[in-house]
């Protein structure tokens, strides 16, 4: 019989390996026996559990499930307790040992059972510091996650405050609720800050406003927002940005920057609206990303100058542009367009003209790449998302709070997006084709 251990070293230290397996495993049992020595008999939950007359009688602030909680924390700090001195309450190896037992104090917690006031206990040292329950906490993490978890679905801190009243009977100042969600705040940092990849084949850019207070004034700000595709076709929000005020290039030059400076070295397709400058402030920091200018943005702007009764045919004679299938053809709809409409509609149809070689970026791509890119529709559909979230809000008290909020409805969001783009693998084969000398391989 041949020795699985190769030496004697092997063998000691797998002989040391399985003595501290033994050893955690003898240390968690005792733990688990210290634990059900506080904890209340069979007979003692089924008393309580006897007195319900009704299923109000198991929840709120004096309900069974509260008491029964409050019985297993304090089980469960008696145990830490034990452990802290290395002895049992009353064993004789604790006398004149150095520290002892001095006593509890009543602590109220807050949890999903609703409030209610625990004993805890002290050491006459002074230095037992409890884990289950921490100091100076006075609520569970699973109330705080609840918290958080309402407030990323929208509800006001006042919202939240009836609702722990109403529905768990515990009295949550709003102030309290705001300072909850406040936890968040460095993970938002630290999202907005990231590393990014270093090539990102489309990106949308668009802003979406909402109301901020600024001294004594509420007024409406930008928030930019720039959602990308990475190169293995899944969605990715690379950032919320709180503008100072209107959409402005100026401060789109700032959030490209940024994104140039947290790692981001090229970009192929950057999709984008009308907003004048746009283009110059992409291409100064990604001289090489083509601009492909929304359509859908460009035929609401169009339709602005065209009277109700010449609109759904003019609507017509511009689908015979966007819908070709090549650019010549597209450019003989336009010269059409112009002939039929010119002179009726000049700002409507010089507007397509001054905006062609943006307009028709589309047309250098296959079908699979045109439906993805001639329109930033795929940003707008995460707008919509945000709105349902924020749409309680009056005005937001400062820009943290907006980018908070933003940040923990984003985590909602972005959880459905487990799935690549359709027929990514087809469109990558297109991109690396016509990005080969871009695209890392």
């Amino acid at each position: 019989m041949t020795c699985p251990y190769k030496d004697k070293k092997d063998r000691m230290r797998a002989v040391k390996a399985a003595q501290e397996r033994d050893t955690k495993m003898t240390q968690q049992d005792e733990r688990k026996k210290n634990i059900q020595a506080y904890m209340p008999s069979a007979e003692k939950v089924q008393a309580e559990l006897s007195k319900a007359q009704s299923m109000d009688d198991f929840f709120g602030q004096d309900g069974i499930f509260a008491k029964l909680f409050a019985t297993t924390l304090e089980a469960m700090l008696e145990a830490e307790m034990s452990e802290h001195l290395g002895y049992e309450r009353y064993e004789a190896k604790g006398r004149n040992s150095g520290n002892s037992r001095n006593g509890r104090y009543a602590k109220k917690v807050r949890s999903s059972s609703g409030q209610m006031e625990i004993d805890v206990p002290r050491d006459r040292q002074g230095d037992f510091e409890p884990q289950i329950v921490k100091k100076y906490e006075s609520s569970s993490n699973e109330i705080e996650d609840k918290i958080i978890s309402m407030y990323a679905k929208g509800m006001t801190t006042r919202d939240i405050e009836d609702h722990l009243k109403d529905l768990y009977g515990m009295q949550v100042k709003a102030t309290t609720i705001s300072a909850i969600t406040d936890k968040v705040l460095p993970l938002v940092e630290a999202w907005q800050s990231r590393p990014l990849a270093t090539v990102y084949p489309i990106i949308y850019l668009d802003a979406i406003y909402y109301k901020l207070k600024q001294g004594h004034k509420i007024e409406n700000h930008a928030i930019y927002i720039v959602l990308a595709i990475d190169l293995e076709g899944h969605k990715d929000v690379l950032g919320h940005w709180v503008g100072d005020g209107e959409e402005g290039a100026s401060f789109w030059l700032a959030v490209v920057t940024d994104l140039k400076n947290r790692g981001v070295e090229d970009i192929f397709i950057a999709c984008v609206d009308g907003l004048t400058g746009f283009k110059e402030a992409i291409q100064s920091v990604f001289p090489l990303a083509e601009i492909q200018r929304c359509v859908i943005h460009q035929i609401r702007n169009s339709l602005k100058y065209i009277t109700w009764k010449d609109r759904k045919e003019f609507s017509q004679d511009l689908k015979a542009i966007y819908q070709a299938p090549t650019r010549e053809a597209a450019e003989a709809n336009l010269a059409t367009l112009a002939e039929k409409w010119g002179d009726q509609y000049a700002i409507a149809v010089r507007s397509w003209e001054n905006n062609w070689e943006d307009l028709a970026t589309m047309f250098n791509y296959t079908p699979e790449i045109r439906r993805l890119i001639y329109t930033t529709n795929t940003l707008e559909g995460y707008h919509r998302q945000l709105r349902k979230v924020t749409k309680n809000r009056g005005a937001f008290p400062s820009p943290a709070a907006a980018r908070k909020l933003l940040w923990l409805a984003h985590q909602d969001i972005s959880k459905k997006w487990t799935m690549p783009i359709p027929k990514w693998a087809n469109i990558l084969n297109q991109l690396a084709i016509r990005f080969e000398d871009r695209l890392p391989m």
